[in-house]
């Protein structure tokens, strides 16, 4: 915990004047990453008066449409960095497995939120699983129990209690990538030698009845705010909807997982938003799974449904600006459209445009597109966002849309 609190410190120390918009001079934000979650922080910062910078070694990224200035350089290139750091007044990331050692040097001459230090937790998922064991005496929740895989000689200590579990790969996990379910330890031995015997975290499986994701926000002067719960679906490892408010959570649910949330985002020092998944269990016990450290697929549907979306709060943060209210005004459900909605089930292999006039004819649907023009199955190309005055008018439009886009409800 002090290599996080130490680095909030000397970001704090260092400058806690706000950065407030101006024309001229302009006043510039960046981000690392130019994928669809640097394009809406681009069109967040834009709406409030800020010009953005993305770094980026993609020169067709999603961002790159929107932005005023593309840094066309790797995550790790000094002379990109150091382009980025002296055009922007602060910078920010918008994905987990941004390298640490880039946010360090940026932090040495410009405000970084969220800081290196707290990101690097969430890039391991050994660090991630013991800090957050660590949290549980604050937060009142613990991971699921959990082994580090890092030899065959640590599979034969299996203990039974752990079987049947997921074994994932300790960095670069997302989407479901990099986790194989394992029933016995020939299981885990063969999906240990197939992911060439990379140290591996062993998870046990425990009976869900479903995950939820906490939105929380927190400013450099420690203030946080904590978003309505979301209830989300996944598909082959990949978000496929979220609704909010979540259908089967209770409010004693969502206020432990709301308590939860604040402990940890304030025991990590964070700025910035913060993503934070939760298993609630078949007996209604609550379970931490991982963080995501940035805005998160689920929660885009607060641009539509909430007073301050994610973005707008990611720009608020890092500019430290008062954080937005959270309020969700209308009930939503969101949907990822991959780009199998391109394709006519499941041997078809020519792409052509969804209709997208049908959908937006369905009552309360916000259309997103990220302005990727090669769509292919399981990458994501964009969301649609349902806001009625009824939940169950909301997924009658989701359910709607699923039979126009050919996915099955």
């Amino acid at each position: 915990m002090n290599a996080v609190n130490n680095e909030r410190d000397q970001n704090n120390e260092r400058d806690q004047k706000p950065v407030l918009p101006s024309a001229n001079p302009p006043a510039w934000l960046g981000v690392m990453g130019g994928g669809q979650l640097g394009r809406m922080f681009a069109q967040a910062a834009q709406s409030m008066g800020y010009q953005v910078a993305v770094l980026e070694p993609a020169d067709d990224c999603p961002a790159a449409q929107v932005a005023q200035q593309l840094i066309h350089a790797g995550y790790t290139d000094a002379a990109g960095l150091d382009a980025l750091a002296a055009r922007c007044a602060a910078v920010t990331t918008e994905f987990e497995n941004v390298p640490a050692a880039s946010l360090e040097r940026l932090a040495g001459s410009v405000f970084v939120a969220p800081g290196a230090a707290a990101v690097s937790v969430a890039q391991d998922r050994i660090a991630e699983k013991r800090f957050l064991a660590d949290c549980a005496p604050r937060s009142g929740v613990l991971p699921a129990p959990h082994k580090v895989i890092a030899s065959l000689a640590d599979i034969d200590a299996i203990g039974d209690d752990l079987l049947p579990g997921i074994l994932k790969t300790v960095r670069m996990g997302y989407d479901g990538k990099g986790q194989v379910r394992v029933a016995s330890r020939a299981d885990v031995r063969a999906a240990f030698e197939a992911m060439g015997q990379v140290t591996c975290l062993l998870e046990k499986m425990l009976p869900l009845a479903y995950e939820v994701s906490v939105l929380t926000v927190r400013g450099s002067d420690g203030a946080s705010v904590v978003y309505p719960i979301a209830e989300n679906v996944h598909r082959d490892g990949i978000l496929f909807t979220t609704t909010v408010p979540g259908p089967n959570v209770a409010p004693e649910c969502a206020a432990r997982a709301q308590d939860a949330a604040r402990a940890i985002v304030s025991e990590l020092g964070y700025v910035g938003v913060l993503c934070i998944e939760f298993f609630v269990l078949t007996d209604g016990t609550l379970v931490v799974n991982e963080m995501a450290p940035r805005p998160h697929n689920s929660g885009h549907y607060t641009i539509d449904a909430c007073v301050t979306s994610q973005f707008a709060q990611q720009v608020r943060a890092m500019a430290r600006l008062p954080l937005g209210d959270v309020r969700q005004h209308s009930p939503a459900v969101m949907l990822n459209i991959l780009g199998d909605a391109w394709f006519d089930g499941a041997a078809g292999d020519t792409a052509r445009e969804p209709a997208w006039d049908r959908i937006c004819a369905l009552a309360g649907a916000c259309l997103h597109l990220y302005g990727k023009d090669d769509p292919r199955r399981g990458r994501k190309m964009g969301h649609v966002t349902f806001v009625a005055p009824t939940l169950a008018q909301a997924q009658a439009q989701l359910h709607a849309a699923c039979l126009i886009l050919g996915i099955a409800p």
